[in-house]
């Protein structure tokens, strides 16, 4: 199958509107995903550590069953509905994103380290992109765009060093 080309950035970002907004309307909140995350995680932590989790003030408010928050389901209609994009458009392959001067295992690497450090600082702010960035800068919350501006200047910052892996 070849492969189809990407939707225009402005179709796909009237579409991410359009699917905040019915978030507000049917469920009365925005998108996010590391709440999800949170959740499976202590879940988790649970089955080894359950005497942890229930000590722990932060994690035990999350010591909940996983499937019991709507945010869980929004992620797994994510990877299902992202797992079908890619097989309709013909890009279901595995594939490292990468420019020539990096090896697989240096991109690997980078990518991971990435994920781990937007991972802790999810949680440190409270919320993912989607949550602060996406429902913050919807609400017009302080928080949201000060996060955004934030994410901006540290990619723009960061870039500066990985720049060449790219050229």
């Amino acid at each position: 199958m070849k492969e189809k080309k990407y939707w225009p950035p402005y179709l796909s970002g009237i579409g991410l509107g359009i699917t905040l907004l019915l978030a507000f309307v049917l469920m009365g909140r925005g998108l996010g995903a590391s709440g999800a995350m949170m959740r499976f995680e202590v879940w988790f932590l649970g089955l080894f550590a359950s005497s942890h989790v229930a000590a722990n003030p932060y994690f035990a408010k999350y010591a909940l069953n996983p499937l019991s928050n709507w945010l869980v389901y929004e992620i797994i209609g994510v990877m299902v509905g992202g797992f079908l994009s890619g097989a309709l458009a013909g890009r279901l392959k595995f594939t490292i994103g990468k420019g020539p001067r990096i090896s697989n295992k240096g991109r690997l690497i980078l990518a991971f380290t990435g994920g781990t450090i937007m991972g802790f600082a999810a949680r440190l702010a409270r919320g993912c992109t989607s949550g602060l960035a996406l429902t913050g800068g919807a609400t017009m919350a302080v928080g949201g765009w000060a996060f955004m501006f934030a994410v901006f200047a540290g990619g723009y910052a960061m870039a500066w060093f990985v720049r060449k892996q790219w050229i």
